[in-house]
């Protein structure tokens, strides 16, 4: 089975999309992360779910996790105020990443490799430079426990 095959559509945001509208379509749809475009609309970085949620959590708090219990219940309910007013490219992480990427005709063991090596929880799959769709690790699960 090909890249292609197993790729679904899936929705992407651009480096300058609204940081909080973002993060609610990855609620809203329970997503593993979102595939972030350039101006040209060609994927240049995946922004994980955990990203966002890290982002959330004040430094101190990740760097001491036993000041999270102290946190007012006021300050934690406004914790999402964080991303009022930010790009999709503030949450991004600082490293230049690589963007895990797979080509159509890549195979379910190439894509599971890639995966595995950047602990993606999603890859983009592209024909060219054009966005064929995307590859959730639950969707590669599937296809490789249910071979058909």
């Amino acid at each position: 089975m090909h890249a292609s095959q197993m790729a679904e559509e899936f929705p992407v945001v651009a480096m300058d999309s609204d940081a909080l509208e973002a993060a609610r379509l990855l609620a809203d749809r329970r997503l593993p992360g979102i595939v972030v475009t350039d101006p040209s609309g060609c994927p240049c970085s995946v922004l994980p779910a955990s990203q966002v949620v890290r982002f959330l959590v004040p430094t101190y708090v990740q760097d001491d996790p036993s000041l999270a219990g102290v946190l007012s219940e006021s300050m934690a309910d406004r914790v999402a105020d964080k991303l009022a007013g930010k790009t999709v490219k503030a949450l991004l992480p600082a490293e230049n990443s690589e963007l895990p990427t797979v080509h159509a005709d890549d195979t379910i063991v190439e894509v599971a490799a890639l995966m595995a090596r950047l602990r993606s929880p999603l890859v983009a799959v592209l024909a060219g430079r054009e966005l064929v769709g995307v590859i959730t690790a639950s969707r590669l699960l599937e296809l490789a426990l249910n071979p058909r």
